[in-house]
């Protein structure tokens, strides 16, 4: 009876320090794969207006009422969001743009942008509490940027030419516009590539 207590109390003691041990391998391997695993940023795409290229000027008719004025030089630079009303991403990040542009509302005023019924974009508006955002109908303005999925986020400068942009599904992806701006890169994917 004792022999057996015995025995299983060595067994006992083997598988926990076999548990730990495999716990700190697993802890190593999480370690390296951070490690090789870089940021991603916003997903560029390479159709529309280049980095470093001007933005297309357009005055567009806000849902608000007045003209919203986009591209070409300005007191401050302008992020671009495009978001639709059905898209629970582009739901997800608007706290996130609302926070952007109260840190950053001297620098940067934040132009919302779709497509679509008006009357649907003024209920989400509402419902959304977007109203003191600029929000713009433009199938026109989509096209030029070349959007194809959303949510889609343009940084345009003070001087009027396209900093950064991409499809941001996250805040990590949004906040890497700016980055890839103060950095003078057009994406985070580009910086890596230069320092690997």
């Amino acid at each position: 009876m004792i022999e057996a207590l015995v025995v299983s109390n060595i067994v006992l003691w083997i598988v926990a320090l076999a548990s730990l041990v495999g716990l700190i391998a697993v802890a190593r391997q999480v370690g390296i794969l951070y490690e090789r695993i870089a940021p991603m940023g916003a997903l560029t795409l390479d159709t529309g207006p280049k980095v470093g290229d001007p933005a297309p000027e357009f005055s567009l008719p806000a849902l608000s009422g007045g003209t919203v004025d986009l591209g070409g030089a300005r007191s401050r630079g302008t992020l671009l969001f495009f978001l639709s009303p059905t898209c629970p991403v582009c739901k997800k990040l608007l706290p996130i743009v609302r926070s952007v542009a109260a840190k950053d509302a001297k620098a940067l005023e934040v132009v919302l942008a779709s497509d679509g019924d008006p009357d649907e974009h003024r209920r989400f508006r509402e419902r959304e509490s977007l109203g003191a955002f600029p929000y713009v109908l433009s199938t026109e303005l989509g096209l030029a940027f070349r959007v194809g999925k959303l949510p889609y986020a343009v940084l345009i400068d003070a001087a009027g030419q396209v900093r950064a942009k991409g499809l941001v599904n996250s805040r990590e992806q949004l906040e890497s516009l700016f980055t890839a701006q103060a950095l003078g890169v057009a994406s985070i994917q580009e910086y890596i590539g230069q320092r690997a």
